[in-house]
């Protein structure tokens, strides 16, 4: 397959030929037309004025007479006069010489023997010249009696002609040439950044996502190459997030296997009298059992999400329920590590949704959580709900540490952990962002470094008739 160079070439060549040809041949044909009807246009001119001028003396005198006045009053100037009579045989010329009988047949003889004004160009038959002719009939009552003849070579024109014609041709393939040469630069100028573009993109598809494109103009090609840059520093910093986020879950779930593990041991190899050992063993096995399956349940959402095949079981519920159900479920929490929580959701009747109320609450467990997880002792959860328009909003506002600014704008994303040593798979956010928007809803945080984050969740409003005896049973 020809290549983009070759074929911007091969279309600008062809088209720059196609249209100096075409302005060529118009500018050849007017200039073909204007001196050859000027030089017929002259002698016309001059045999017109004569023969007006010499008509009545010339009418009814003898052949031999016209022709001593033709030698004596119409052989100046550069055309050459000839007379001839009624049937084109030539009588006698300017130079004084008979005709001796010869027969002219040319277009204009053959017009004028017929009473008509006859013109023509081509090669005489007496002088063997190309020639302008004009011949015009000398009539006496409507009848032919004579005819003036008068030539003019056209040697002069030919050759200003044919020196023109050299002219235009050579300014011609000049032309072409060079927008041949620009038509070169041009495609070089387009191709040679695309070639670039290419082995960029080749070396990106083997892996080596450290090359970068060269950016020179602020064209589309420059665009381009400035938005294969920005991809590939993305698929860079998302591959590393990826491959930290891999290293983290592996020491996620590497701990709590090995306590686990450890654990058993001990007791397998402990003294079952002991009573005590035997409590705190399954104790912490408890625990990690649990750590573990969250673990494992975050790798399994955040799959089914990622794949883009989670089925939720929607049904009208108020959006309140399971805010308070998490509330009351975090209480005993809050009290243990010393944090006040404290809920605000009086709010002017039931705000009902279309939601699974299950995965609702799972995106309320894990935002407590994560409140909870980054507030210290002392600090404080506060949880508001109101209506937004059209929509249930429910903020969680924690007086935390806080999240870095580099970092809020990527907390959501898959595989983004951020700089926390916290333990956690590190998909919380990124699951409960794709849940509420498969609810039509979003999920949005805000957040100063050392004082705190809010998280906002708004989800459409449903009105159905009998809405609010409804929600008094949930």
């Amino acid at each position: 397959m020809s290549s983009l160079r070759t074929r911007i070439v091969w279309s600008y060549g062809i088209l720059i030929v196609l249209v100096v040809v075409l302005l060529g041949s118009m500018f050849v044909t007017l200039v073909w037309n204007y001196y050859y009807s000027s030089a017929v246009g002259s002698v016309l001119q001059r045999a017109e004025t004569e023969v007006t001028l010499h008509s009545r003396n010339l009418a009814y005198q003898t052949m031999r007479d016209k022709g001593r006045y033709m030698l004596q009053n119409l052989t100046d100037g550069v055309e050459h006069l000839q007379l001839l009579d009624n049937t084109g045989m030539l009588v006698i010329d300017a130079n004084g010489m008979p005709g001796e009988g010869r027969m002219l047949t040319t277009p204009d003889v053959i017009q004028a023997v017929e009473g008509e004004k006859g013109v023509w160009r081509g090669v005489d038959p007496v002088t063997n010249e190309r020639v302008a002719a004009v011949t015009l009939p000398l009539k006496s009552e409507q009848r032919v009696v004579g005819l003036f003849r008068y030539t003019a070579s056209l040697e002069s024109v030919d050759k200003t002609l044919r020196n023109l014609f050299g002219v235009t041709l050579l300014v011609a393939f000049v032309v072409v040439l060079l927008f041949f040469a620009m038509s070169i630069w041009l495609a070089n100028r387009i191709a040679r950044p695309i070639r670039n573009l290419t082995k960029v993109a080749e070396q990106m598809a083997e892996g080596n996502w450290t090359r970068r494109a060269a950016s020179h103009d602020r064209d589309e090609i420059g665009r381009l190459a400035d938005t294969l840059n920005m991809m590939a520093s993305e698929i860079t910093r998302r591959e590393k997030l990826k491959n930290d986020f891999i290293s983290s879950i592996s020491h996620e779930l590497r701990t709590p296997l090995t306590s686990i593990k450890g654990w058993s041991e001990t007791l397998a190899s402990g003294d079952p009298e002991d009573v005590e050992e035997v409590r705190l063993g399954l104790s912490v096995i408890d625990r990690e059992t649990d750590r573990l399956s969250g673990l494992v349940e975050d790798l399994l959402d955040f799959s089914k999400l990622y794949a883009k095949n989670i089925v939720l079981h929607p049904e009208m519920l108020d959006f309140l329920a399971p805010v308070k159900e998490t509330v009351r479920q975090y209480e005993a929490r809050a009290q243990r590590e010393g944090i006040a929580l404290t809920a605000r959701l009086t709010v002017d009747g039931p705000m009902l949704v279309e939601a699974d109320a299950n995965r609702l609450k799972q995106v309320m467990i894990n935002v407590f959580d994560n409140a909870f997880k980054f507030t210290p002792r002392g600090g404080s959860v506060l949880i508001t709900a109101e209506r937004e328009a059209d929509l249930a909003r429910v903020s969680i506002a924690d007086t935390g540490c806080g999240i870095a600014p580099e970092d809020l704008a990527h907390v959501t994303e898959k595989f983004y952990k951020g700089e926390s040593q916290r333990a956690g798979s590190g998909l919380g956010l990124a699951i409960c962002k794709e849940i509420v928007e498969l609810h039509g809803g979003t999920l949005e945080l805000t957040s100063v470094l050392d004082e705190g984050t809010t998280v906002t969740i708004r989800v459409p409003l449903i009105c159905e008739p009998g809405g609010a005896e409804d929600a008094h049973s949930l």
